[in-house]
C-alpha cells in the first residue's frame, strides 16, 4: 500500500507545478477567475472588428472573443477624446473579453462596474476609464503595451484591482490630476504581477493634495533589478512630490512588495 503524501510534500509539488506553468503562487487566490500571469495570456475564441462603441448593461460574457477597433475606432495612439470599444452603464459587468489592437480608448465605466477576466493585448489611449459611480472592480485579466496609463480614474469612489498581470506599461493606475471636477479617490491593489522594462514606471499615481489613498498588498515585480518600478507615486495634481510608503496616502510596507 502506498503511504499517503505528506502535506509539505504536496505543497512542494504544487509549487513546482505552478513554476512549470509560469505562474506565481501570489496570483492563485480568487476562485473561479483564471490566475493572471505575465506568461499565460489566453487565446481568443474568435476575433470581431468593432466600428462603433458597444453599449453594455447588465452582464455581458464575451466568451473570450477578441474585439478590436475598426473604422472610427481604429485609433491606437494617445490622442485624448477617443471613443471606447465598450461603454458600461452603471452597475454593468463585462467578463471574458480580449481587447486587441487597435484598442481605441478601451472601456469606459459610466458608473460602478465590474471587469472580470478582461485582457488588453495592446493598450490604446487607456485600457479602462472610470468616470462615475462609487466602486469599480477589476478581477483577473491583464494588460500590456501601455505607453501611458492602464487604468484612469476620473470619477469619485474606489477602484479595486486584484489578480492582474501588467507588462510594458508606464502607469498602471492614475487618479486624474487635472479633471475639471476633482474628487478624493481610493485604489486597492491586491495580488498584482508587474513586469518591468528597465524604464521608469509607476504602479499607482495618486493626488495627495486631494487626500487620495492607495493600498498595496501582494505585489510581485518581475525583471526590475534597477528598481525602476515605483510602487506609489505622489502628486499634487500633476506635480510629482514624492514616492514611498507612509501612514496616510501610500499604505504598504516593504513586505508587500516582492522582486523576482
Amino acid at each position: 500500500m502506498t503511504s499517503p503524501a505528506k502535506p509539505h510534500a504536496r505543497r512542494r509539488a504544487l509549487t513546482g507545478g505552478l513554476a512549470a506553468l509560469g505562474l506565481s503562487s501570489v496570483m492563485i487566490t480568487t476562485v473561479g477567475v483564471p490566475p493572471a500571469s505575465a506568461a499565460t495570456w489566453p487565446r481568443p475564441s474568435s476575433s470581431q472588428p468593432v466600428s462603433s462603441t458597444i453599449n453594455v448593461s447588465g452582464v455581458r460574457d464575451g466568451g473570450m472573443v477578441r474585439y478590436y477597433g475598426s473604422g472610427d475606432l481604429a485609433g491606437d495612439g494617445q490622442e485624448e477624446g477617443q471613443d471606447p470599444i465598450f461603454k458600461l452603464a452603471p452597475g454593468a459587468t463585462l467578463k471574458n473579453v480580449i481587447i486587441g489592437a487597435p484598442g481605441a480608448d478601451g472601456i469606459h465605466c459610466e458608473g460602478s462596474c465590474t471587469l472580470q477576466n478582461v485582457w488588453w493585448e495592446d493598450v490604446g489611449e487607456d485600457a479602462a476609464t472610470f468616470r462615475g459611480g462609487s466602486t469599480y472592480n477589476v478581477i483577473g485579466g491583464g494588460a500590456r503595451k501601455a505607453s501611458d496609463k492602464v487604468f484612469q480614474h476620473n470619477g469619485p469612489g474606489t477602484v479595486n484591482i486584484s489578480n492582474f498581470a501588467v507588462s510594458e506599461f508606464k502607469t498602471f493606475y492614475r487618479s486624474c490630476g487635472d479633471c475639471s471636477t476633482q474628487h478624493t479617490r481610493k485604489v486597492n491593489l491586491s495580488n498584482i504581477e508587474a513586469t518591468g522594462t528597465g524604464s521608469t514606471a509607476r504602479l499607482v499615481g495618486i493626488n495627495v493634495n486631494r487626500n487620495d489613498v492607495a493600498t498595496l498588498r501582494g505585489i510581485t515585480i518581475l525583471n526590475d533589478a534597477g528598481r525602476k518600478v515605483i510602487p506609489c507615486q505622489k502628486y499634487n495634481n500633476n506635480t510629482a512630490v514624492g514616492t514611498g510608503p507612509d501612514s496616510k496616502n501610500c499604505l504598504y510596507s516593504n513586505s508587500d512588495i516582492t522582486y523576482r
